[in-house]
């Protein structure tokens, strides 16, 4: 089914499987583990979904971490950190930086000048919570002396402040001393060095940022449509408007920028048959031209089986689950107990380019034992005992990158799915 994606628009519908396709592939989703798993791959993998998204919730890995192993199965979590710290064993030093994208994410240096026009929008009172905060009598000053203690003594956490009782003036507690920390990260004085304990560890710009690293300043318009295109590419596949949800921007703001781009031909328009009745408008960017004919031909057919995460890039384009997978993926932990379908922390099911089913997991940590307190497939799904086998392949991956051995399944819907699954292991 060849189709000429070079037009502004195309005028036949691409089947969804085609859409699903170059949406798997554009996250490094779409083909068999390559084996390589070392800092080299784990870079390049962030390079290819444009940034990695941080989390604090631990019923197993946490998210970055998942995020990894979803693309390249089991890996040392180390070899990640190094590249954020510059520990890294391949001695090519700092690779990542941390900054805000589609939430707290973990970047190549290689665009650090992008978040420039945005740390100079914090640093002149112009953007989020800190335009109020950093006029409030003090605060400026509050700032400046904890840059000037960090140029001075080191790098920080939080906690060392409240630990240590700085002072500012007469005195100096730990809610302000944080907000001052979070005022110079977010404008750029103050780089992530490394974590400790999860904890930010936080040390001068000079300190942090490698002499190769670019800041040549570029202009809002030119970081955004930067920012843009990246997620254009990230995403494969997805509607105009879906575009700046990628970076978490308002799409109001995106919305002259993305149509700019539609305009010179950096992205396509094409027509994709939603279901029998229906067809939507979406964009590509202009050189996944030749992938979207790969998809289209059967060329480029999805294979991989694995289990992504809440926080998942995958998910980022709102809706776009439902539009493309008939699921409705959806983070339940800050809900009560009661009012939980799924699970706390569920886990979906990639089978090919099928979302088949979810898991809700914690990690025993101490008894090397994985649990799964929800086991679920999609309605529709049944448990073929090829399907189950695969997943028995990713799971025993799974329970390797976390150093388990026992596998307990307490509720699966259906009970067959569980049953064949505990067998196949």
């Amino acid at each position: 089914m060849s189709q000429n994606a070079g037009n502004k628009q195309s005028r036949v519908p691409y089947p969804l499987s085609t859409a699903r396709a170059l949406a798997l592939d554009a996250q490094g989703l779409a083909t068999p583990l390559s084996g390589e798993t070392g800092p080299d791959a784990i870079y390049e993998t962030i390079e290819r979904i444009g940034w990695l998204q941080i989390d604090t919730l631990q019923m197993v890995r946490r998210s970055q971490y998942l995020t990894i192993w979803s693309r390249l199965g089991a890996f040392d979590p180390a070899d990640l950190d190094g590249l954020l710290s510059g520990d890294s064993d391949d001695g090519k030093g700092r690779r990542l930086f941390e900054y805000w994208r589609h939430a707290a994410c973990m970047i190549p240096l290689s665009e650090y000048r992008y978040s420039l026009p945005n740390q100079r929008a914090y640093r002149e009172g112009r953007a989020g919570w800190y335009r109020g905060w950093i006029d409030e009598p003090g605060n400026r000053e509050l700032v400046d002396s904890v840059l000037e203690h960090i140029r001075e003594n080191g790098a920080v956490r939080s906690a060392d402040f409240e630990r240590d009782g700085i002072k500012r003036g007469s005195w100096w507690d730990w809610k302000p001393a944080k907000r001052a920390l979070e005022a110079l990260y977010n404008q750029g004085d103050t780089m992530v060095a490394r974590r400790f304990n999860f904890q930010r560890v936080y040390d001068s710009r000079a300190r942090v940022l490698p002499e190769w690293v670019s800041q040549d300043e570029p202009s809002e318009e030119e970081a955004t449509r930067r920012l843009l295109e990246k997620s254009m590419r990230a995403f494969g596949v997805c509607e105009p408007r879906q575009v700046a949800d990628y970076v978490k921007m308002k799409r109001t703001r995106a919305k002259p920028f993305i149509e700019e781009m539609i305009a010179d031909g950096t992205f396509k328009l094409i027509q994709v048959q939603i279901d029998a009745d229906d067809t939507a408008e979406m964009a590509i960017h202009k050189d996944d031209a030749p992938k979207l004919e790969a998809a289209a031909d059967g060329t480029l057919a999805p294979s991989r089986i694995t289990f992504l995460n809440p926080f998942d890039n995958l998910f980022w384009a709102t809706d776009r689950d439902k539009q493309f997978w008939g699921f409705n993926q959806i983070l339940e932990a800050y809900k009560r107990e009661p009012d939980r379908i799924w699970g706390y922390f569920c886990l979906p099911i990639l089978y090919r380019d099928r979302l088949i089913g979810r898991f809700d997991p914690k990690l025993e940590r101490q008894t090397g034992t994985l649990r799964l307190k929800r086991l679920h497939l999609e309605p529709g799904v049944e448990p073929e005992d090829e399907m189950v086998a695969e997943i028995a392949g990713a799971t025993r991956d799974f329970m390797a990158f976390h150093d388990a051995h026992d596998l307990v399944i307490e509720q699966s819907n259906p009970a067959e799915f569980g049953a064949k699954l505990s067998a196949a292991l």
